[in-house]
Parts: structure tokens; C-alpha cells; sequence
């Protein structure tokens, strides 16, 4: 008899978890994944990611037709409505498509889903649905929740204060809606729901939005949120949230302190930030403790302090994205099975799914700066043709690099698809790039990706369209 049930078990079938049980399978381990939701992909596939760009695309669309953008081409069109029960319908039909596509992937490679929330009993044993389960491995890879604002408290199901998850799962467009929060949840949903038509209302401690990424950024993206119509209150703390009969009274006041006033609101979406979930997992009768910030720490390999429990995604350090998630789900079951799993954590590109999208990834050039001399490059979406033709304006690429070896140390950009033009900028960097190979690399014409070649150009003070 085997001495354990499985050789690898993973806790959370989110995207570090299914991935890394997909791969360990794929390497001849016998593997099972522990996940109490009724479908797989987590947070990201259920109530993330991926529900939020069906919202994103289908509001875009909305608004193209409905501000008349069509006209720009020569496309008539007639009264324009929302059927708000078709778009969520849509965003569900791609929901349902991706999680069974998880499922499917299971079964191809053999992964055995126990259907019910782990909770250790040791460092070789869980318990599921109330079964114990054995395993050589455990990989805890349970994600993150929502970080709750002290005071205020959440009902998605009344749809007056909500989190993430109500704000995907409206049934009507609200009148006002005020984001607490400044991020790239917020202004996602944000955008959503300005674009079908909500005045919107973004309340943020800081005195700039989308806290981490690169100043010059964060500097264009409160110029254009203010375009598209968003009534930013930066420096603002909300101090209390009260509801009667269906709306929502906010008393706000400076981060700073000062005088009070108040916002009236129909809806509230709380998007503070995610923090790591660790509930029920029984981390004590192992002697796993967490850090300050409620993650579990981990060596470069993903493995905890306890032998054989390993741990990815967004409950350990780092940035709590996807594809961070993704990676290390990879590595860890190569790692497990013996291999060399890798990942750059330098190297983490970020996107905001806004319009236009904002991505980064590496340094900012404040972050740059501490570090020694450093030159920089920027061209704007403005004298990009492809951008141009499509009345794409906003937007600029800028080029961090050594001002010694011309290393490329951050690209950032402001696009309408930033989030693909980033791929081309990690990879270079990856491979230890210099603006110059970049700038002498040769792009198609005409598309977004050139204004990454001039920007780099820049950095030598030699663009040729600027």
C-alpha cells in the first residue's frame, strides 16, 4: 500500500493552484486539487479577471455607440439602448466556458478535484469534506479576499455597499456610484459602470491613483479618468458609510485630517485592496505561522518552513496578479518533481484593463533613480499612427534604462493595448536588453508597438516621429 493517498495535493484550484496541479500531473505525479467552489479558477476565473473584461469589452462597446465614436468612421446608427441582463448574461456564458474548460483539463490530465476546503492535520494530511487525505506534498495556494474597510459593512446581495464581487453582479445601473479606492479594481469597475452610464465617483487616500506604478503614470491617469467624466477626491479618507432605504450617505474628510463633509451615493463599491486568505486552513497544528501581512513565507523554491508544504500565488510576497500566480504554480510542481522551477520576480508584468490600459513592468523611473544614473526615453501615442488612425490619442511609452550599460531597468505605457505591448518589453528584459536593441529591432508598421521602438530610440534622444 502506498505510503501516501497522493504525491502532490494542492489547496486552491485558482490560478496557482489548478496550474500547478496540471503540471504536476503532466510530470507523472499522482496529483489532486482541493477547492470548495462549485467550479474551478478561483477567484480570477469566478469573480475576478475574467468577469470584470467581459464587463470592460461589453461597456467599451456601449459607449462607442452610445458617444456616437461611430460617426468618426461613417457608421449611422439609431437609438441605442442597454439590455444590462444580456451583458451579465454574456459575462456568466464566458465564466462557465473557461471554468468547465478547467475541469475538462483535469480530467485529460488525471487531476483528481476533492470538492470541499482543505483544512491541515498535519504536514502530510488534510481533511476535506470531512475525509482525511494524505499527501507527500501540499502546495497551499489559497489566494486572496477582499480587504474590508473597518466600519463599513459589505452586502452584495442589497447592492448599496458592495465589494468586487457585487460590483461585477449589478442588476441596474446605479445613479451615483462612489469607489472607495483608487486601484486598478476600482477604476476598473469604475469604468464599467461610467461607461453604461453611472456618475462615478473615485474617493482615494493617496494623492494619486494606482498606487506602485510609475509616477509620470499616475500623473496621465488621473488627467484622463477626469476626461472620461470620473470625479476624482484624492488626499480624501472616508471616515463612515450610512445607509437608509437604498442609498448610501459617505462622510469624507483629507488623509491629513480637516473638515468633514459627506456624498450621497446609491452604490458604494468598496476596493480597498486584496489580502491573503488563510481562513480555516489549520495552519497552526503545523506551526505555520504568517508574516506582518498575513501571507506565508516562502524560500525562492515555494517551499514554507515545514518540510514538504509549499505554498504560491497571492498568499505568499509579491504582487497578487494571475499570471505571478501561473508561473509559480509551474515552478513549484517542477520543483516538486525534482526539476528547476524558476521565476523572475523582478520581471512581474502589470496591467489595468481601463481605456486606454496602463501596464508596466521592472522599475519606475522613481524606483530607478535610487538605485544610480539612469536615462529615459518617452514617446506619446499622439505621433503613433496606428493610434492615430484609430483616435487612440492618449497615452505615451516611456524606456527606463542604466545610464552605464543602457540596460532596460522599466517600461511603462499608456495604451489602448498596453496590456499586449507589454509582452514585448518583459521578454526583452528578460533576456537582459539594452534600449539600443530594442530601438534597432525592426517593428511592423503601421501598429501601437512602434511608439515602444521610438520611446527606446528616446532614450539616445533620437526618435524619428517626435
Amino acid at each position: 500500500m502506498a505510503e501516501y493517498d497522493y504525491d502532490v495535493l494542492v489547496i486552491g484550484a485558482g490560478p496557482g493552484g489548478y496550474v500547478a496541479a496540471i503540471r504536476a500531473a503532466q510530470l507523472g505525479l499522482k496529483t489532486a486539487c482541493a477547492d470548495g467552489r462549485e467550479t474551478l479558477g478561483g477567484t480570477c476565473l469566478n469573480v475576478g479577471c475574467i468577469p470584470s473584461k467581459a464587463l470592460l469589452h461589453g461597456s467599451e462597446k456601449f459607449d462607442e455607440v452610445r458617444n456616437g465614436t461611430f460617426d468618426l468612421y461613417g457608421i449611422k446608427t439609431g437609438p441605442v439602448t442597454l439590455d444590462l441582463t444580456a451583458m451579465q448574461a454574456q459575462k456568466l456564458d464566458s465564466v462557465k466556458s473557461l471554468t468547465g474548460g478547467i475541469e475538462f483539463l483535469f480530467k485529460k490530465n488525471k487531476v483528481t478535484w476533492l470538492k470541499g476546503y482543505a483544512a491541515f492535520e498535519d504536514a502530510h494530511s488534510v481533511t476535506v469534506a470531512g475525509q482525511k487525505v494524505t499527501a507527500r506534498n501540499i502546495v497551499i495556494a489559497t489566494g486572496s479576499s477582499v480587504t474590508p474597510l473597518p466600519g463599513v459593512t459589505v452586502d452584495n446581495d442589497a447592492g448599496v455597499i458592495v465589494d468586487s464581487t457585487g460590483g461585477l453582479a449589478l442588476n441596474r445601473v446605479p445613479e451615483h456610484m462612489v469607489v472607495i479606492g483608487g486601484g486598478v479594481i476600482g477604476l476598473e469597475l469604475g469604468s464599467v459602470w461610467r461607461r453604461l452610464g453611472a456618475k462615478v465617483t473615485v474617493v482615494e487616500f493617496l494623492d494619486q491613483l494606482l498606487p506602485g506604478m510609475d509616477g509620470d503614470v499616475r500623473k496621465e491617469a488621473a488627467k484622463i479618468f477626469k476626461k472620461q467624466g470620473m470625479d476624482l477626491k484624492l488626499s480624501t479618507k472616508v471616515t463612515g458609510v450610512a445607509v437608509d432605504g437604498g442609498k448610501a450617505t459617505l462622510t469624507v474628510e483629507p488623509s491629513k485630517g480637516g473638515e468633514a463633509s459627506t456624498i450621497e451615493a446609491d452604490c458604494v463599491l468598496v476596493a480597498i485592496g486584496r489580502r491573503p486568505y488563510v481562513d480555516g486552513l489549520g495552519l497552526d497544528k503545523i506551526g505555520l505561522e504568517v508574516n506582518a501581512r498575513g501571507q506565508v513565507e516562502t524560500d525562492h523554491d515555494f517551499r514554507t518552513k515545514i518540510d514538504g508544504v509549499w505554498a504560491v500565488g497571492d498568499v505568499i510576497p509579491g504582487p497578487m496578479l494571475a499570471h505571478k500566480a501561473e508561473d509559480e504554480g509551474i515552478a513549484v510542481a517542477e520543483n516538486i518533481a525534482g526539476l528547476t522551477g524558476i521565476v523572475n520576480h523582478d520581471l512581474i508584468p502589470g496591467v489595468v484593463y481601463t481605456f486606454p490600459e496602463f501596464a508596466g513592468v521592472g522599475l519606475t523611473e522613481e524606483a530607478a533613480k535610487e538605485k544610480g544614473e539612469i536615462k529615459v526615453g518617452k514617446f506619446p501615442m499622439l505621433a503613433n499612427s496606428r493610434a492615430k488612425t484609430n483616435h487612440e490619442p492618449d497615452g505615451f511609452v516611456k524606456v527606463i534604462s542604466d545610464a552605464k550599460t543602457d540596460r532596460v531597468l522599466g517600461v511603462w505605457c499608456i495604451a489602448s493595448v498596453a496590456g499586449t505591448m507589454i509582452a514585448q518589453a518583459t521578454q526583452a528584459m528578460e533576456f537582459g536588453a539594452t534600449s539600443e536593441d530594442i530601438a534597432y529591432t525592426c517593428h511592423a508598421h503601421p501598429t501601437h508597438a512602434e511608439a515602444l521602438k521610438e520611446a527606446a530610440m528616446a532614450v539616445t534622444g533620437k526618435p524619428i516621429h517626435m
